[in-house]
C-alpha cells in the first residue's frame, strides 16, 4: 500500500501504520477542485496516491509547492497545532488522496509515543525539506543574497570598517 512507501512512515512499526490506514479516506478529485484555501481551518491531513497539488499563497495563488510524488504529504497546518492552512491546495489533474483527520491522527500519536515521535521527526524533516526548496526557489527567481540573521529572523547591522 502507498502509506507504506511515504517517506513519513519509514522506520514505523507495522501496527502503528495500520493505525494511522484505519483512519484514511481514499477520496477522488478533478483538475482544478480546491482542496482547502489559506487561512480555512486546518482540519484535515492528506498523502498523495495520484495526482498533482498546487499549493499556493497569497491572492494571487503565487506558486510555493507542488505535490507531485505519490506518497507525499501535505496539510501538516492540521499536525503542527495551527488552526488554519497556511496556503491553499488545488488539483492540477485528476488526483486521488488518502485524507485524515487531524484529532484521529493525534489520538494515534497519543497511544503510541515512540512511534509518534519517530512520525513528528518525520513530518519536521518533510516541512523542513520544503523550507529549503523554497528558500532555494527564491534565491534562483530573484538572486537574492540572503542577509545575516540573529535566528530570529533580525538582520544583523553590518559593522562599518574604520
Amino acid at each position: 500500500m502507498i502509506i507504506k512507501q511515504a517517506e513519513l512512515f519509514k522506520g514505523m512499526n507495522r501496527d502503528f501504520v495500520k493505525g494511522i490506514m484505519d483512519l484514511t479516506k481514499k477520496e477522488s478529485f478533478k483538475e482544478g477542485d480546491i482542496l482547502f484555501a489559506e487561512g480555512d481551518r486546518a482540519e484535515e491531513f492528506f498523502i498523495l496516491l495520484r495526482g498533482r497539488v498546487k499549493l499556493s499563497i497569497g491572492e494571487g495563488g503565487r506558486l510555493v509547492h507542488v505535490v507531485g510524488r505519490p506518497g507525499e504529504a501535505f496539510g501538516w497546518s492540521s499536525l503542527v497545532g495551527r488552526d488554519a492552512y497556511s496556503a491553499s491546495a488545488q488539483c492540477m489533474a485528476p488526483t486521488k488522496l488518502l485524507k485524515m483527520d487531524r484529532e484521529d491522527i493525534e489520538k494515534v500519536l497519543e497511544n503510541d509515543p515512540a512511534n509518534g515521535l519517530v512520525f513528528v521527526k518525520r513530518l519536521a524533516l518533510s516541512i523542513g525539506e520544503r523550507l529549503v526548496n523554497a528558500y532555494n526557489s527564491l534565491r534562483s527567481i530573484h538572486h537574492l543574497e540572503f542577509p545575516d540573521t540573529c535566528g530570529t529572523s533580525q538582520m544583523l547591522r553590518q559593522r562599518s570598517t574604520l
